[in-house]
């Protein structure tokens, strides 16, 4: 006969499984070392990301991420855990993490889902390096911007040198018959 699920961690796990839907992604974090007031900085920190960091147990994670994540868990939900839940940009929040374990020394990065996709811990090291999105999005309008620049500059000379020569034509008959 199997025991009654124990009613807080029931909700629990019915609590990371929502913060998992709501999700784009999640980043763990070791936090070993860390301080409560160095979890509430960090908290905070996040927060202006759009991201939500708790500690979580193992096992319960596991519980609640069955369905939603079809990878393999087992090496990154070794000892003691801490999510970042991603609702904004993934690369801000991998930034800020970044920033945290640098100032921190103690936090390390176990591993990230995003997309769908699972990234080990030098993988978000490299999307913290990337600019923000606006920043990215700013470039590629740049960047198409530029070439449609050009060929209005372009076809603006060319009708200014069309008019410039049907006008030095106007003036050499208008002297002509004159």
């Amino acid at each position: 006969m199997r025991a009654k699920p124990n009613p807080q961690k029931v909700a629990q796990v019915e609590q990371i499984r929502q913060w998992l839907s709501t999700s784009k992604g999640v980043i763990f974090t070791d936090y070993r070392g860390l301080s409560v007031a160095q979890i509430t900085g960090l908290r905070r920190q996040l927060r202006q990301h759009q991201a939500e960091y708790h500690v979580v147990k193992n096992t319960l994670f596991r519980l609640a991420s069955q369905g939603l994540i079809s990878n393999n868990l087992d090496d990154i939900l070794q000892g003691p855990t801490a999510v970042a839940f991603i609702q904004g940009d993934e690369a801000a929040v991998a930034k800020a993490l970044s920033d945290a374990i640098r100032e921190l020394r103690t936090l390390s990065v176990k591993g990230a889902i995003l997309g769908g996709k699972r990234y080990d811990a030098e993988a978000v090291q490299q999307l913290a390096k990337l600019p923000p999105r606006e920043v990215l999005i700013a470039q590629v309008v740049g960047g198409v911007q530029a070439p449609i620049t050009g060929l209005v500059g372009t076809l603006h000379g060319i009708l200014r040198d069309f008019v410039c020569t049907v006008q030095a034509i106007a003036d050499k008959k208008s002297a002509q018959s004159a």
